[in-house]
């Protein structure tokens, strides 16, 4: 069984009257247990990529399969339940507060930002939450989600915003845990930190695979 397979997949956005293609017909398959690197520069659509294998995001055309399940045509809660299930996430900034719920790790951000009411607040915190599956453990603080094991964890540039010495340390972390429960590791990165560790690299650009 596949961790992940993406067939034909490409993505366009609307930006006013343009319309903007951000993936072109690309192709991936990434076996369970897989240590990836998608490597690129900024626009090469690696993040859009990690987007759509994550299902926060859909294709235009073409298809995602996660562990064989084809993401098309699955409801909001459905596919809730599957990130909660199956993925985890890590994003360019993910230090978490421990004395904050995950909850209030979210809303901490939002406190300072002005013209946001507080009804608005709870809103997005809950859209969130929500988007990544975590609704059921919205009170638990970071040392209590530490029992939830993903067999995905998608890595956003994970290594952009940490000094050399903590980010090697946080990669090899992510290689242990590859290596003793064979979690798939999907990395979007144009680190060649990352590139070295990995398995196997592949490279976009332009919104396309490179061969």
């Amino acid at each position: 069984m596949d961790s992940v397979r993406a067939e034909s997949v490409s993505k366009e956005y609307v930006l006013g009257k343009q319309r903007v293609k951000a993936l072109s017909n690309v192709n991936l398959t990434v076996g369970e247990g897989e240590f990836l690197a998608i490597a690129g520069p900024s626009g090469s659509g690696k993040s859009t990529l990690l987007n759509l294998i994550g299902c926060l995001d859909v294709p235009t055309s073409g298809k995602i399969f996660i562990r064989d399940q084809d993401v098309g045509g699955k409801t909001q809660d459905e596919l809730a339940d599957l990130r909660a299930a199956t993925i985890g996430f890590i994003f360019q900034t993910f230090n978490l507060l421990p004395v904050l719920s995950a909850v209030e790790n979210i809303e901490y951000p939002l406190l300072n930002a002005r013209g946001v009411a507080r009804e608005e607040r709870r809103e997005r915190v809950q859209h969130y939450l929500a988007m990544v599956g975590l609704e059921k453990f919205a009170r638990h603080r970071p040392n209590e989600l530490s029992g939830i094991h993903p067999a995905i964890v998608l890595a956003d540039e994970p290594t952009a915003n940490l000094d050399h010495k903590t980010g090697e340390s946080i990669l090899q972390l992510m290689r242990e845990i590859n290596r003793a429960q064979g979690t798939t590791f999907i990395f979007s990165t144009h680190d060649p930190r990352v590139m070295e560790l990995a398995g196997r690299v592949v490279r976009m650009q332009d919104g396309e695979m490179l061969p």
